[in-house]
C-alpha cells in the first residue's frame, strides 16, 4: 500500500536582534476596527524602545487591507500566524484592546523562545484587561512569560524593562508584597472559616454554568477535577434554555420587576431608537431574563449561577448585566416559583459569576457564606481591573464592569443607580446597565486562579473604596465607559506595578465590610475557609491577620 505522508511545516529561521510581534484581537469586528489606531500607537512604543537597542520588530500577520487592521481574530488565524514564527524567536504579544486569549494560546503553549506581553496603561480601550486575562491563561497552562505596561512609552520603568528583556529574555518585577498565609492563630474567625469549609466539603454545592468559555477566557475555566475536591460541582446549562425559558415569562411578570425597581428609586434613561438608545422593550426582555434565571436556578437547586451572554445571547436579547447585579443583591424584585407558592431565594443574594468566570464562582460562593455567617452584606461582584492614576498623593484604581454591580455597593443604593443603554459596539441588542458610583468603605479583594493546570490558588488583600470629587469621577468615567458603574479603589500596601506583575486574572472580586476591623476579621475567616479546602492562600499587601 502507498500512504500519503504529511509534509513537515517549514518554519523560518529566527533572525538575530529581531522580535516577532502578534496582537490577539476581539471576536467582534467593530471593536477591532475602532481600537486599531490605539493598537498602532502601542506597537510604535514597543518598536521605538527595541530600536534603541538595535533590535527590529517583525509583525505577524501584516495588516489586512480588507479589514484595515492586524489583529488575530480567530483561533485558526492564530494557528496560521504562528506557522510563520520561528519556535525559538523572541516573541511579543502587544494588547491595546480586549482580546480573546484562545486566538493565540495554541501558539504560545508550544513557543520555546522568550515571550513578552505588553499593554498600554490607559482607560479608553481595555487592553490592560486583555493583558491580565492573557497572562492568567499562560499561568494556567504553565507557560513562562514576562510582562510590561506603559502609558506613553517614554517612562524609564518601561524602557528599563525592554532593555532587560532583550538582554536576558526576561523581566523581573517586585512582588515583595505577597506572602504565603501563615498559620492563623486560634480565633472565632478561624473557627468559622474551618466550620464553613467542612460544611461545604460534606454537603457540597452546585454552580450553574450557562455555557463555558466566555470571550476567550481560558483562565476562567476550571475543570471538575479541580472543583469537585473542594465540594463544588457544575450543573452544565445552555443559554438556549435560558432564552427558551424567557418566552414563558408573561408581560405582567416582567412589568412587576420594572415597577419594583422604579419604586426602589432606580432611574432608567429611556429613548426610542432601539439601535442606540435604551428602550422599554429592551428592559422588558431583561426583566424576563431575571425571572427565568431564578426559575432555572430553583429547578436545579443552584448555589451560584453564571450567564455567559457573549457571544451567543448578544445577538438575540439585551444584556444580562442588569440581571446579574440584581441576583447578587439581597434586596431585589421578588420572583415567585412557577406555581406562585414561593418567593425564590427570598432575602438572599444568589451569587452570580459574571461572564461564567469560574474563579469568580468559587470566590463568590465562599464570600457569600462567610459574609452571611458574620452578619455582613453578602453582595459581591467582580470588576475588570480597568485602569488607574494618581490622585491627591495616592494611586486610585478604576474598577469597572459592564453594569452588573449589586445596587447595595453603590452610593444611595437603588436611588443612586441609573440604567444606561449598553454600548452598541459590544451590545448590539442593548439593555440597561446598573450604573453608579461605588460607596466609600472598607473591602476585601481576592482572586481565585489556576497555576500549571492543576494547582488552585487565591490571592487576597485589603483595600478601601474612596470618594473622589464629582468632576474627577466624571473624568475617569468618560476616559473609560461612562455607562458602566465605577469603583475608586486604593489597595493597601501594593503599588501599581506590584499589583500588575502579580495579578493572574482580568477580574478582581470585592465585598464590603462595615468597617476596617470587620473587613480584617472577614478576610481571616475567608482565608481559613480556603486553607481548610486545600487552596493555597497568598496574602497581598498590608493585612492585619490579628
Amino acid at each position: 500500500m502507498t500512504y500519503t505522508l504529511p509534509t513537515a511545516t517549514s518554519r523560518p529561521v529566527a533572525p538575530s536582534r529581531t522580535a516577532y510581534l502578534v496582537a490577539s484581537g476581539d471576536l467582534r469586528p467593530a471593536a477591532n476596527t475602532a481600537g486599531w489606531p490605539t493598537q498602532v500607537e502601542l506597537e510604535g512604543f514597543v518598536t521605538d524602545a527595541l530600536a534603541e537597542h538595535g533590535w527590529s520588530v517583525r509583525r505577524v500577520p501584516e495588516v489586512d487591507p480588507q479589514t484595515g487592521h492586524g489583529f488575530i481574530t480567530s483561533q485558526r488565524m492564530g494557528l496560521q500566524a504562528f506557522q510563520q514564527i520561528p519556535l525559538d524567536a523572541p516573541l511579543i504579544v502587544a494588547e491595546a484592546i480586549w482580546q480573546y486569549s484562545h486566538h493565540v494560546l495554541a501558539g504560545l503553549r508550544t513557543h520555546r523562545g522568550p515571550i513578552l506581553t505588553v499593554a498600554n496603561f490607559a482607560g479608553r480601550w481595555p487592553g490592560l484587561v486583555g493583558l491580565l486575562g492573557l497572562n492568567a491563561g499562560m499561568a494556567k497552562m504553565g507557560q513562562s512569560y514576562s510582562t510590561l505596561w506603559t502609558v506613553d512609552g517614554t517612562d524609564e520603568w518601561f524602557r528599563d524593562g525592554i532593555a532587560a528583556w532583550v538582554q536576558n529574555g526576561r523581566v523581573e518585577h517586585d512582588t515583595s508584597h505577597v506572602r504565603d498565609l501563615p498559620d492563623l492563630a486560634d480565633s472565632p474567625e478561624r473557627a468559622l472559616g474551618i466550620a464553613l469549609a467542612e460544611q461545604l466539603l460534606d454537603e457540597k454545592a452546585i454552580i450553574g454554568v450557562f455555557d463555558e468559555g466566555c470571550m476567550g477566557m481560558y483562565n476562567a475555566i476550571f475543570d471538575d477535577e479541580i472543583l469537585n475536591p473542594i465540594g463544588i460541582y457544575k450543573e452544565r446549562l445552555s443559554q438556549s434554555a435560558l432564552w427558551a425559558e424567557m418566552q414563558w415569562i408573561t408581560e405582567e411578570e416582567a412589568a412587576a420587576v420594572g415597577r419594583w425597581l422604579e419604586e426602589a428609586g432606580m432611574r432608567f434613561l429611556i429613548g426610542t431608537d432601539d439601535a442606540t438608545e435604551l428602550t422599554q422593550e429592551q428592559l422588558t426582555w431583561q426583566y424576563k431574563m431575571y425571572v427565568a434565571a431564578l426559575w432555572i436556578s430553583d429547578d436545579f437547586g443552584l448555589d451560584a449561577v453564571g450567564i455567559q451572554y457573549q457571544q451567543g445571547l448578544k445577538d438575540l436579547t439585551p444584556a444580562s448585566d442588569l440581571v446579574e447585579g440584581l441576583l447578587n443583591n439581597v434586596v431585589r424584585p421578588p420572583a415567585t416559583s412557577r406555581d406562585g407558592s414561593r418567593v425564590l431565594y427570598e432575602d438572599e443574594a444568589l451569587p452570580h459569576f459574571n461572564e461564567v468566570d469560574e474563579g469568580v464562582a468559587v470566590d463568590a460562593l465562599v464570600t457569600n457564606r462567610v459574609w452571611r455567617a458574620m452578619g455582613l452584606d453578602p453582595a459581591t461582584t467582580l470588576h475588570d481591573v480597568r485602569w488607574g492614576e494618581q490622585f491627591d498623593g495616592q494611586f486610585v484604581w478604576v474598577y469597572e464592569i459592564s453594569g452588573s454591580v449589586p445596587p447595595s455597593h453603590l452610593i444611595d443604593g437603588y436611588r443612586g443607580a441609573e440604567g444606561w443603554r449598553q454600548g452598541p459596539m459590544f451590545f448590539p441588542a442593548g439593555g440597561a446597565t446598573i450604573n453608579g458610583v461605588s460607596k466609600p468603605g472598607e473591602i476585601v479583594w481576592s482572586r481565585v486562579y489556576l497555576l500549571d493546570g492543576s494547582s488552585l490558588h487565591v490571592d487576597i488583600g485589603r483595600a478601601s473604596v474612596v470618594e473622589l470629587p464629582e468632576e474627577e469621577t466624571r473624568r475617569r468615567k468618560d476616559a473609560t465607559n461612562p455607562e458602566w458603574p465605577i469603583a475608586h479603589v486604593v489597595l493597601h500596601g501594593i503599588t501599581r506595578d506590584q499589583f500588575m506583575a502579580r495579578h493572574k486574572a482580568n477580574h478582581i472580586q470585592i465585598a464590603y465590610a462595615q468597617d476596617a476591623a470587620g473587613a480584617d476579621k472577614a478576610l481571616v475567616a475567608k482565608a481559613a475557609l480556603f486553607t481548610r479546602l486545600g487552596v493555597d492562600v497568598h496574602v497581598c499587601g498590608e493585612v492585619d491577620l490579628g
